[in-house]
């Protein structure tokens, strides 16, 4: 059954949502759409005062997390790594809720370089455990950028040595470190302007 007049909306049975998409789709909605071009850093840094940059980030869920998050809390844009995966990957859509269709985001292809070529003039925060200031006394008054790496092994000596702040988010003893989306929603949140 065909429904709507905007784009075609096809209404089928179980049995053929399942064979048509290979698994129990337990929502049981599928899109089919055309990926919007790859955009450019330059461009999405060019009038933005906070992003978050992901470096290494390898589960689809907490990328898609994290993309909530920084649209919830006012994220210009996510910037990514080269080994970070596709945020339109369905799992990473699923879990931001669609957020990730609505953060704008580019890929820093030269990496570690683009930290300090594409993010000049910006204050590199690098989000670690061993950070020397806790995060809600960073100086929230310049163009912010959230340095995040994966969970486990966190931010390469790399990432580290580019970021101008290393803050920690103060945590109760017995606990190493936090998830990566909730340590970029905190990090949003402490820096809030205004």
């Amino acid at each position: 059954e065909l429904v709507g007049d905007a784009a075609p909306i096809y209404v089928v049975t179980e049995e053929i949502l399942q064979a048509t998409v290979g698994f129990d789709l337990h929502r049981g909605v599928v899109a089919a759409v055309s990926r919007p071009p790859e955009r450019d850093a330059s461009e999405l840094l060019a009038g933005a005062r906070r992003v978050v940059v992901i470096e290494r980030l390898s589960d689809l869920e907490n990328l898609g997390a994290l993309f909530r998050n920084a649209r919830g809390l006012g994220a210009d844009a996510v910037l990514l790594d080269p080994e970070t995966p596709d945020p339109l990957h369905r799992r990473s859509v699923r879990v931001s809720l669609g957020h990730v269709l609505r953060v704008p985001f580019a890929r820093l292809k030269d990496w570690p370089k683009d930290l300090r070529t594409q993010l000049g003039g910006w204050t590199l925060v690098a989000l670690t455990p061993r950070g020397k200031v806790d995060i809600d006394r960073v100086d929230r008054s310049g163009r912010l950028a959230f340095l995040l790496g994966a969970e486990g092994p966190g931010l390469t000596e790399w990432a580290l040595a580019a970021a101008q702040v290393r803050a920690r988010i103060p945590m109760a003893g017995g606990v190493d470190s936090l998830n990566v989306a909730t340590a970029a929603a905190l990090a949003l949140y402490a820096t809030r302007e205004g």
